[in-house]
């Protein structure tokens, strides 16, 4: 029986098509001051920290024009971009109307979240942000999670973790708590699948009719 009290949902790839901005805006900066065209799956490589934790780290002394750039582009492109995922607003409406606590748990960092769930139209749901910027140590590290425990002070039972990459999984596993892995844009779909969270999603619909059915537990 589910009795999920508390649903933290992670950002790219989960509650919006982002990563495509992403591998842009770090192409972009990437382009500009190291004269370098990078892949996707190098863009991957570095996921985990927050941005400013990947552009310190690659651009050295250009780190704050660098970032700056970095955000115009993501702020100025997003409409380009990014695209809603359909459903997804029904379900966190539905959560909402139950009255169950919803909060994020995403490496990005707090500007960019901002950013993208103010533009999807999403930012009003959440009562906690947890960033790569406000916690100790970034995914697949549990400490966002433990964090909204411990707000909430609730029993890992009670909270349902629900994010696309092998480092929601981890930082589920770590903290004890179940994880719904949503694979609709994720970018590592069959390393997910082969880590056995306890719950996969492939559509919208799959994890409204999900989430529909914990509601009547």
């Amino acid at each position: 029986m589910n009795n999920f009290s508390t649903y933290v949902f992670d950002v790219d790839g989960t509650l919006a098509q982002t990563n495509e901005l992403i591998f842009e805006s770090f192409r972009y900066v990437s382009k500009k001051y190291l004269n370098k065209n990078v892949s996707n799956e190098e863009i991957i490589s570095l996921f985990g920290p927050s941005e400013d934790v990947i552009l310190l780290d690659l651009m050295k002394d250009s780190f704050h024009s660098a970032r700056k750039d970095y955000f115009d582009f993501y702020m100025n492109e997003h409409d380009r971009y990014v695209k809603n995922f359909d459903g997804l607003k029904e379900v966190l409406e539905l959560l909402q109307s139950n009255n169950k606590n919803l909060a994020v748990f995403t490496g990005k960092g707090t500007e960019s979240a901002k950013i993208t769930l103010e533009k999807i139209g999403f930012a009003n749901f959440f009562e906690i942000l947890s960033t790569g910027d406000n916690v100790k140590n970034h995914k697949p590290a549990p400490d966002g999670i433990i964090n909204i425990l411990e707000h909430y002070n609730i029993p890992e039972s009670e909270l349902l973790m629900i994010g696309d990459s092998p480092h929601d999984v981890e930082a589920s596993n770590k903290a004890n708590v179940k994880i719904a892995s949503v694979v609709w844009d994720s970018y590592a779909p069959q390393e997910v699948k082969a880590m056995n969270p306890d719950y996969i999603f492939y559509t919208v619909e799959e994890f409204k009719s999900f989430i529909e059915s914990t509601l009547k537990n």
